[in-house]
């Protein structure tokens, strides 16, 4: 009984207290797995708590949501979670709002664009953990030996990927839309085009005229020109087209921070520009944020607050978003990282995350959304379809899921 207590966040022997943590893993070996990071902290944490102890169990992005859900399901939430969503939880009521948890200085902390897109209702229940945004990547050798500079336009991006197919490199635009994470790419083309997911209340605008535009173009002038190489669109996972990158096959692609860590890694010279938009730089790109949630079932909303503000602290943040190349996301530590010369290649990262825009996370119905975004995005881009009927018979199950919350 203590054992299955204990495993769910329970009170042991003394008044002790246990909380569990599950969490999502940012390494890419066992050498930088998260769980070194997270048993480090907790451990220093206990040092100056002895009342309370962390266990944290760290497991891959494909399984993390799953296995919080089937704990949810089973009645035995963990404490915390740092997963990829939290407003089914909220809305089901099994969340503590962030008011219950972190001090006043914690709170305000966080850059507001990320606390704002933890509310559902006006209210905060999910603590961004870690962010990151897009930039171009383009490949310095291949664009020099095309004789060739970074776009700024989409007419310019067209002529350089015709220039890069023309010098014999095998994929001059890598576009991908398959399932892995093809709501990304089309958030990313969306924004370039001076739209996105949503209007400016937050409802759902999948098939606006400028969305229809942006996928016309895409469908037309690269795709359909093969500047996007031999696999389609839509069978094109973002993990393969990264790689592909950091092989030297690719000329440019849209891609986030630890896209320069596998490149360096195989030696490939890349540079990043702001994503080009139709008649310029695009106004805004795309934001992403993982986040933190503190479940109500075990009762320990005190224990949980005093280890989720040691957890963002300025020093932990800056810790974490350097140990996997990432966006903090607090404003002390956005601004110690954009003065310390040893984060100078985030620096245009960090830039960009001031306009950015994040995915609507704090609509329920996002997750579903999501998901027949991944389904029939990329049959957009294919020969004989309309791109406007794709986004047009998903705007129409948005608008469904939505009316269904």
């Amino acid at each position: 009984m203590a054992g299955t207590l204990t495993a769910c966040g329970g009170t042991g022997s003394g008044g002790d207290v246990t909380l569990k943590l599950v969490a999502a893993d940012y390494g890419d070996s066992s050498a930088n797995s998260s769980q070194k990071y997270w048993d480090k902290l907790a451990a220093a944490f206990e040092k100056d708590h002895p009342d309370i102890k962390v266990d944290v169990d760290v497991y891959s992005w494909n399984d993390v949501d799953a296995k919080v859900k089937s704990m949810v399901d089973a009645g035995h939430a963990p404490d915390m979670a740092q997963i990829g969503a939290y407003a089914d939880y909220a809305a089901a009521g099994k969340l503590y709002p962030v008011s219950d948890l972190l001090d006043v200085p914690t709170q305000a902390d966080y850059l507001s664009q990320l606390a704002d897109a933890g509310k559902v209702d006006g209210t905060q229940y999910g603590m961004p953990f870690a962010s990151s945004t897009r930039l171009l990547f383009y490949n310095k050798k291949l664009f020099k030996d095309a004789g060739i500079t970074p776009p700024t336009t989409w007419a310019q991006l067209e002529a350089d990927a015709k220039a890069l197919k023309a010098a014999g490199v095998k994929i001059p635009y890598a576009l991908p839309l398959g399932r892995e994470e093809a709501q990304a790419e089309t958030m990313i083309w969306m924004l370039s085009g001076g739209a996105g997911y949503t209007d400016d209340v937050g409802s759902y605008t999948i098939d606006s005229k400028q969305n229809v535009a942006t996928f016309d173009w895409l469908k037309n002038d690269l795709v359909g020109k093969g500047l996007t190489g031999p696999t389609a669109p839509g069978k094109l996972n973002r993990a393969t087209a990264f790689a592909a990158f950091a092989k030297g096959e690719v000329g440019m692609l849209n891609g986030h921070p630890t896209l320069m860590r596998m490149a360096a890694k195989q030696g490939v010279d890349y540079g990043t520009v702001q994503l080009p938009g139709p008649n310029g730089p695009a106004r805004s790109t795309m934001g992403v944020a993982d986040w933190m949630m503190a479940f109500k079932q075990n009762g320990h909303s005190k224990q949980v607050g005093e280890f989720l503000n040691y957890v963002y602290s300025e020093k932990n943040v800056l810790d974490f978003s350097r140990e996997y190349d990432l966006l903090p996301v607090t404003n002390s530590a956005s601004e110690t990282m954009s003065d310390a010369q040893e984060d100078k290649k985030l620096w245009p990262f960090l830039a960009s995350l001031t306009n950015s825009e994040i995915y609507p996370v704090g609509k329920t119905s996002w997750a579903s959304v999501s998901a027949d975004i991944k389904d029939q995005i990329g049959s957009a881009l294919t020969a004989n379809t309309s791109p406007g009927a794709v986004l047009g018979r998903i705007q129409n199950q948005a608008a469904a899921a939505e009316s269904a919350e």
